[in-house]
C-alpha cells in the first residue's frame, strides 16, 4: 500500500519513517502525478496558511478534494487538521473544507507553549500514547457525523469522519507507530 505525505513542509521525513515502520510504502507528494499514485495521503504539520497557498497555486488542493470525496483516506496532523476543517474559528476562509469540524488555529499558544501528555486513545490503542502538541490547534465543535477519538480538557484533539482523520498533535515525532497503523487500517478497509 502506498501512502503519500505532502512534502512541502513539516515533519515529512518523520511521517515517512513511521509509515515504513507501520508496513506501508511512503511516497513524498509534491506533484499531481505522485498524488494520483497513492492510496492515501497525510497532510503534515507546518504553517497552514503557507501550505494552503501552496495547495491553491499547484492545483494539488483541488485534486486532494476530489480524491477525498471519492473515498481516498486523508489524515491531517496539526496544520493538516486546519487544512481539512470546514470552518476555522475567527477566519473567513477554509483550505480544503472537507471535515465537519470547527478548528481554532494556534489554540494552545506559541512554540513556547508546546507540551506533551500521555493519554489512551481507545480507538487507536488501549495503552496511553505520547501526544506532542506544537503550536497546536483544536476543534471547538464537530458535527454529529464526526467521531471524536479524543478530547483534552473539553477540546477535540483527534477525530475521524469516514475516510478523514485529524489530530491536533504529532504522532510522527514519537516512537510509537500506533496512529500510523490505525490510519493504515482505515486505508485497508477503504480498499476492500
Amino acid at each position: 500500500m502506498k501512502v503519500g505525505v505532502l512534502a512541502f513542509q513539516g515533519a515529512v521525513r518523520e511521517h515517512m519513517n513511521m509509515l515504513k515502520r507501520a508496513g506501508a510504502e511512503p511516497v513524498a507528494v509534491k506533484r499531481e502525478k505522485e498524488l494520483y499514485e497513492v492510496d492515501a495521503l497525510i497532510l503534515p504539520g507546518g504553517e497552514s496558511t503557507v501550505i494552503g497557498k501552496f495547495l491553491r497555486e499547484t492545483e494539488l488542493g483541488r485534486i486532494i478534494i476530489e480524491r477525498a470525496k471519492s473515498g481516498m483516506p486523508v489524515w491531517g496532523t496539526c496544520a493538516g487538521m486546519i487544512l481539512l476543517a470546514k470552518r476555522i474559528v475567527n477566519e473567513n476562509y477554509v483550505h480544503l473544507g472537507l471535515m465537519d469540524i470547527w478548528v481554532r488555529r494556534n489554540a494552545y499558544g506559541s512554540q513556547l507553549d508546546s507540551f506533551i501528555v500521555r493519554r489512551p486513545v481507545l480507538a487507536v490503542s488501549p495503552k496511553p500514547l505520547e501526544l506532542v502538541f506544537i503550536r497546536a490547534p483544536y476543534a471547538e465543535k464537530a458535527s454529529p457525523g464526526v467521531e471524536v477519538l479524543l478530547e483534552l480538557d473539553g477540546k477535540i484533539v483527534a477525530a475521524r469522519q469516514n475516510n478523514l482523520l485529524a489530530t491536533a498533535f504529532h504522532p510522527e515525532v514519537t516512537d510509537d507507530p500506533s496512529f500510523h497503523k490505525f490510519f493504515l487500517e482505515m486505508v485497508s478497509s477503504d480498499c476492500e
